[in-house]
């Protein structure tokens, strides 16, 4: 399913939905943070993903890990709340949601970077490489935010 995400636009859909969901900063032994390109729209992010019915969302942040990258990691501590309602992001079925995605601090545990049907690309990136890449400035927030390991989780 294909997304588009919107931020600050005036011709954004009005969203008709919120879901609860996740994103996941991790470092390797190097300091490097843990990327996905995304299928759906090409952007660099963290991995992450809604939450399942019957899930801690703690629980969701890991599988949501595991899914989209072969990375095992436990969660530590919140990174953030970002539920900016400037930012919808559109899907092709109708659906567009208003942002709200908890960003946790996790530990690396074990494994490999891996794709999957949800990330064509899975690499450890240094913080000095993030300009490079295309990332949404709302993702883009969460990674500078778990990079400065600010005192209290942002809320936005």
């Amino acid at each position: 399913m294909a997304r588009i995400e919107h931020f600050n636009s005036a011709n954004a859909p009005k969203a008709n939905s919120i879901v609860v969901a996740v994103t996941v900063f991790v470092q390797d032994e190097q300091g490097r943070v843990l990327l996905i390109q995304r299928t759906d729209n090409g952007l660099w992010a963290l991995p992450g993903g809604a939450q399942d019915v019957g899930e801690y969302i703690a629980e969701t942040a890991v599988r949501e890990t595991r899914e989209e990258t072969g990375i095992e990691v436990e969660v530590t501590e919140m990174v953030g709340i970002y539920s900016d309602p400037r930012h919808v992001v559109e899907y092709s079925d109708g659906e567009v949601r208003q942002q709200f995605s908890v960003c946790f601090r996790a530990l690396y545990l074990s494994g490999e970077p891996k794709t999957s049907e949800e990330s064509s690309s899975v690499v450890w990136v240094a913080r000095h490489q993030l300009d490079q890449l295309a990332i949404h400035p709302s993702m883009r927030l969460r990674v500078d935010h778990g990079f400065q390991r600010r005192p209290a989780p942002y809320i936005g």
